[in-house]
C-alpha cells in the first residue's frame, strides 16, 4: 500500500497540465489511491513570481476534481525544489508514513532521485511512475526498454540540485536555541575542542532535535541535514569542514592514523596535523579526547561498552605513541557526555567483564541486570596504561571538569540518548585538532 503520492509537475506545458493530473490519477488509483493516501501536486518554477502564481492557481483548481479529502490533498509550488520536499517531508514524518510513490517526467526522474538521496535516507521507500508527452500532446505511462539506462545527470545540473539544497537549509533557523559546545578545563588553548550538545540544529523529529550529527539508514534525518549542522557547528566552534573527519564505528579498538590508509572502519582517529579536526560520535557511549600538549598530537575515540571491553581507550594512547612519540604520563583524557551508571545496565555476562576489570564498575553484581559504570571501567584502564590519574577528566570527585561528563539520559533538554529515545535517536560528538597559531 502506498502511504504517499507524489506529482511532480515542474516541467509539464501549462496546455498539458489537465492531461498529466488525470493521467497520473489513473496511476494512482490503480496502486491503491485512498482516503487514507497523502497526495501532493508540487511544481518547481524558478522564474517569475506570476508564473509560479499562474502554476498555483491551475493545481488548485485541478485539486478539485481528485477523489480525496482535501485534508489529503496539497498544492505545493516553490522555487525550491528542496523546499518543497522537505515540507513533504514534514508532513510525512508527522504522521509516520515512508511508502512514497512519484510520479514524474523521463527529465526529471533523475534530478527527483539525486534530492531524494540527500533529503531522505532508507526508512523511506521512494518508486517512480515515468510519464511522458508525446508529439500530438497526449500524455502516456512510459515503458522502459530493456537493458537502457537512464540518462545521467550533467555536472552542472548536479550543482545546482547541490546549491539549492544547501541554500535552502542554510536559511532555517535553528531550534532550540543557540548551539552549546561543553568544553574542557584539562585541555589548554593549544588545541581546539568541545563536545556539542543538541541545540542549535535544524533537526526537527523530537528524538533527533535539533543538532543531530550522524545519518544513518536506520533514522528519518537525512544526509544534507546532518551536513547543515556540521557547517552550523563548524562556524560556531571555528573549525573548516573540508579538514574533518568524524569516526566510522565498528564498536571495537582499530584506530587510523590520519596520513596513513583510511580503515574502512575505525572507533578512534589520532593526528599531530594543525587544524585538522578529528571527532568521535556519542550517545550514551563515551566520546573520548586526548590532547598531548608536548609533542602536539591529539586523538578522538568512540567508547561504548563492546569498545571498552576491547581497549579502544589504550589503543588510542598507543596509536599516539607509535605515531608521534606520545608518552602516557603527558597525555590528557576527558570523557564527553555519556550515560551514567544509573541509567545502564548490562546482562550478567558483560557486566562480569567490567567487574573483572573493576569491582567498582559494578553496581548489585547479582541482579539480573547489574548496572555498570563505564567511565569508571574506562578510567582504571588508562591508569593502569600509563595516564596518571590527574590528567584524566570524567565526573569523579577529583575532576575538573563535573560538567563536562553528564549522563545523557538525565539530561534531555540538553543531550540525545539512545537509551532514552530509543531508535531515532540523535548523536553529539567530541571533537578536537591542534590549532595553528599558538
Amino acid at each position: 500500500m502506498v502511504d504517499v503520492f507524489l506529482v511532480d509537475l515542474s516541467d509539464v506545458p501549462c496546455h498539458c497540465l489537465r492531461k498529466w493530473f488525470h493521467r497520473a490519477a489513473d496511476i494512482m488509483s490503480k496502486h491503491g489511491l485512498s482516503a487514507s493516501a497523502q497526495v501532493f501536486l508540487v511544481s518547481s518554477q524558478k522564474n517569475a513570481d506570476l508564473v509560479n502564481t499562474d502554476i498555483k492557481d491551475c493545481l488548485c483548481q485541478l485539486e478539485e476534481e481528485m477523489p480525496v479529502p482535501k485534508k489529503k490533498l496539497a498544492v505545493l509550488v516553490e522555487g525550491s525544489f528542496a523546499a518543497i520536499l522537505y515540507s513533504i517531508k514534514r508532513k510525512v514524518d508527522q504522521q509516520n508514513l515512508s511508502v512514497i510513490k512519484a510520479i514524474v517526467s523521463a527529465e526529471r526522474k533523475s534530478t527527483l532521485e539525486l534530492y531524494v538521496e540527500q533529503l531522505f535516507t532508507a526508512v523511506y521507500t521512494f518508486s517512480f511512475e515515468v510519464l511522458v508527452i508525446d508529439g500530438e500532446g497526449e500524455v502516456n505511462l512510459q515503458i522502459p526498454a530493456p537493458f537502457t539506462e537512464e540518462s545521467p545527470l550533467s555536472d552542472q545540473q548536479a550543482d545546482g540540485i547541490w546549491t539549492d539544497i544547501r541554500g535552502f537549509l542554510a536559511q532555517l533557523e535553528g531550534l532550540m536555541g543557540q548551539i552549546v559546545v561543553l568544553k574542557s578545563l584539562l585541555i589548554s588553548d593549544l588545541f581546539l575542542h568541545g563536545f556539542t550538545t543538541r541545540t542549535g540544529g535544524i533537526s526537527y523529529l523530537p528524538g533527533l532535535s535539533s543538532l543531530n550529527l550522524y545519518s544513518s539508514w536506520k533514522r528519518r534525518d537525512p544526509v544534507a541535514m546532518v551536513n547543515d549542522n556540521v557547517q552550523r557547528l563548524a562556524r560556531a566552534a571555528g573549525f573548516n569542514t573540508l579538514t574533518f573527519h568524524l569516526a566510522k564505528v565498528k564498536h571495537g579498538n582499530i584506530i587510523w592514523t590520519i596520513g596513513e590508509s583510511e580503515p574502512e572502519v575505525y572507533d578512534g582517529i589520532v593526528t599531530n596535523q594543525k587544524n585538522v579536526t578529528i571527532a568521535a560520535p556519542g550517545a550514551d557511549c563515551i566520546p573520548l579526547l586526548f590532547a598531548d600538549p608536548v609533542q602536539h598530537a591529539c586523538g578522538a575515540a568512540h567508547a561504548g561498552w563492546k569498545g571498552t571491553l576491547a581497549g579502544v581507550a589504550m589503543a588510542t594512547v598507543d596509536a599516539m605513541a607509535a605515531a608521534f612519540g606520545s608518552r602516557a604520563k603527558d597525555v590528557l583524557v576527558v570523557m564527553g557526555p555519556s550515560v551514567g551508571p544509573c541509567c545502564f545496565t548490562l546482562h550478567q555476562g558483560a557486566a562480569q567483564e567490567f567487574a573483572a576489570i573493576d569491582s567498582r564498575c559494578v553496581q548489585e553484581p547479582g541482579a539480573p541486570r547489574p548496572h555498570v559504570d563505564l567511565r569508571q571501567a574506562t578510567r582504571t584502564l588508562l591508569e593502569r596504561g600509563g595516564i596518571l590519574p590527574e590528567n584524566i577528566s570524567d565526573n569523579s570527585t577529583g575532576s575538573r571538569d563535573t560538567e563536562v561528563t553528564l549522563c545523557t539520559v538525565c539530561h534531555p533538554d540538553l543531550l540525545f540518548s539512545y537509551i532514552r529515545d530509543g531508535n531515532n535517536f540523535g548523536t553529539q560528538i567530541g571533537f578536537i585538532s591542534v590549532r595553528s597559531n599558538l
